[in-house]
């Protein structure tokens, strides 16, 4: 899952988001030098990729893709499983959408100190440019999409790979519908962040 939906799956609060958010920026962090409820955040960020990683929807979706974007395929259903997830709120959670996403700008904004410098910098990225606004737009995920394969330095076929989204988007809108809801009820099934973080430091 991708930089929304890791928020909006978080607690909602400050340091949850923060958490949940970090989970993409931590490599050659101690994470014991953060607070508490932070870790849990990370944790829950790190249980949502495992349970993404093995859905059953999420692998029939990437066998969509053809050979030569097969190996993009995460990062590519990442950020369209945001652009589905904004255009299908209304029935996939019941807050108002842009209060939320007011929200979430505030409080990663006033957190920036607080983050590594590369997250704060997609932060700034985040909230200047409404990221969340611009990725309910399909033409805008493709431009996301094309950005991240210009930083690969080695060759590839990725850029361009709106095409082969737009080809198969009523099955990829199908699985993530399917997908979704599960991943939610995962979510609760895990309870509070810092239950389950001690829990898991804890086994009894």
């Amino acid at each position: 899952m991708n930089f929304f939906a890791h928020l909006v799956l978080a607690e909602p609060t400050p340091q949850s988001r923060l958490g949940n958010l970090m989970g993409d920026f931590c490599q050659g962090l101690d994470l014991k030098t953060l607070p508490l409820p932070v870790q849990a955040g990370i944790w829950r960020h790190r249980a949502i990729d495992r349970f993404t990683d093995i859905a059953p929807q999420v692998q029939q979706a990437k066998a969509l893709f053809s050979p030569a974007r097969r190996r993009f395929a995460p990062v590519m259903l990442d950020v369209l499983f945001d652009h589905l997830l904004l255009q299908h709120w209304p029935q996939l959670d019941c807050r108002p959408l842009a209060p939320l996403c007011q929200q979430l700008y505030q409080q990663l904004w006033q957190q920036r100190s607080a983050m590594p410098p590369a997250m704060a910098a997609t932060v700034t990225a985040i909230v200047q440019q409404d990221w969340f606004g611009s990725y309910q737009q399909l033409d805008n995920i493709g431009m996301a999409l094309d950005r991240i394969a210009s930083r690969i330095r080695f060759a590839h076929q990725f850029t361009g790979s709106i095409g082969e989204i737009r080809q198969h988007l009523p099955e990829l809108q199908t699985l993530f519908l399917q997908f979704y809801p599960k991943l939610q009820s995962y979510v609760r099934e895990l309870g509070p962040e810092l239950t389950a973080l001690t829990a898991r430091r804890h086994p009894e």
